[in-house]
């Protein structure tokens, strides 16, 4: 049993930094280069900027999971491939719009396919995150998933109604002030029913430091 975590280590800053660093180059980025008159042209050449830096620290984010953590989640693997599509759509066609629907199509992805597994009996959050909290019987893993898919599909709607409304340095700053509490918040609620459900008292860290992303 000890063989089997030494060759995951965990670390909670590391998962932070691998989950929302891409995000938070982003955002970094556009701010940096975008014009303070938002002058068309200007802000087209900084969201290319923003969009080719983000799909690099995503491969990077990628690699470090690998190295550092010993693993890279179905979750992982997914987001970044379509951090990858959506982020060349966005370069080839010049257009902002495609990294902002990628948010949309991965909380779908994912809400679906979660509630999907539900209806058919199977937690696919479990396989999703690679990670089987420890302790943690069926029914939690179930509420969770459930839970989740509902959340997911939740977020699809709010990303999709913040890009129709905010402009796109604002939508930018949503992901990371509005997206990010959301998201630990929804997780820490979870910590009663996962205890009831008999995560160990010592797995709480991992929910907390590794919840489900886009």
């Amino acid at each position: 049993m000890a063989d089997a975590a030494a060759k995951t280590p965990k670390s909670g800053i590391l998962n932070l930094v691998v989950d929302y660093g891409p995000i938070a180059v982003f955002f970094a980025v556009y701010r940096y280069f975008t014009p303070a008159d938002h002058a068309s042209l200007g802000e087209v050449a900084a969201v290319i900027r923003a969009t080719g830096c983000f799909m690099l620290a995503a491969v990077i984010a990628l690699a470090v999971s690998k190295w550092k953590l010993g693993k890279i989640s179905p979750m992982l693997w997914l987001s970044t491939a379509l951090i990858v599509v959506f982020g060349t759509m966005t370069i080839f066609f010049q257009d902002k719009t495609w990294i902002q629907i990628k948010p949309t199509v991965i909380y779908l992805l994912f809400g679906i396919s979660l509630l999907i597994g539900v209806a058919r009996g199977k937690p696919l959050l479990r396989t999703l995150l690679q990670a089987a909290f420890e302790g943690l019987d069926d029914a939690g893993w179930m509420i969770l998933s459930r839970n989740w898919g509902l959340f997911f599909l939740a977020l699809a709607g709010l990303n999709e109604a913040l890009r129709h409304t905010l402009s796109f340095g604002d939508w930018i700053a949503a992901k990371l002030w509005l997206f990010l509490p959301l998201t630990f918040l929804f997780t820490f609620a979870h910590i009663p029913m996962l205890l009831r459900h008999g995560l160990a008292q010592e797995a709480e860290k991992d929910v907390l430091t590794d919840p489900p992303h886009e």
